[in-house]
């Protein structure tokens, strides 16, 4: 006996499908075309702007819309307090004593001390000579008589170092000669406090005639 198989052929393609598929496929095929040429993207900035503009006309309208009035509020009535009576009563000024402080007493001024001076006195080991030992003779004769007052300056030792005139006798001729003659006298030194010391000493000399 024998089998036979028998094969059904497959069905034809359907036409329509082959269609469509090509159509989808030059469809994506432009899409992409354009957004790599940016044709796209000027399509979607055309569609963008008219709708962005929109918006902001719309938001401006909604933003210049006046707000609501605030609502009123009445405040309580105001409140009236009298105004309580108040006595002044003036004191009498309090009168300010002024207690007079004891003067302080100042303190006592340092006391100072003076210096003990003791003049030069002549030492009778050197007599000073007389005003006849030295009495210029032509004063004689002239008849020239006065007194000089010498001003000596001693030394620690008492001896003159420097002699002037103090009072003129009024003739130069007395006074050169008593202080040439006083350049060889010699004192007793003066001292302070104790010591010696250089001081001057005012000496006076008689020139007068006997009769």
């Amino acid at each position: 006996m024998d089998i036979s198989i028998v094969r059904s052929a497959p069905p034809p393609p359907n036409r329509r499908r082959l269609v469509v598929l090509g159509v989808c496929v030059v469809f994506y095929a432009v899409v992409i075309y354009l957004v790599q040429s940016g044709l796209g993207k000027m399509m979607v900035d055309r569609i963008k702007g008219p709708l962005e503009t929109r918006l902001i006309e719309e938001m401006k309208i909604e933003h210049e819309a006046p707000p609501p009035p605030p609502p009123t509020f009445k405040g309580p009535p105001p409140v009236v307090i009298d105004m309580p009576a108040v006595n002044i009563i003036s004191e009498a000024p309090v009168q300010a004593t002024i207690t007079e402080t004891a003067k302080a007493t100042p303190a006592p001024a340092p006391v100072v001390q003076k210096d003990v001076i003791i003049p030069p006195k002549q030492d009778k080991r050197y007599p000073i000579s007389a005003s006849d030992e030295i009495y210029p003779s032509m004063s004689k004769r002239l008849g020239e008589e006065g007194t000089v007052t010498l001003l000596l300056t001693l030394n620690e030792q008492g001896r003159v170092t420097e002699v002037s005139v103090k009072e003129s006798s009024g003739f130069e001729r007395l006074d050169n000669a008593a202080a040439t003659d006083a350049k060889k006298w010699r004192f007793q030194p003066g001292t302070v406090n104790g010591k010696a010391a250089s001081m001057q000493y005012p000496f006076r000399l008689v020139f007068k005639m006997q009769k």
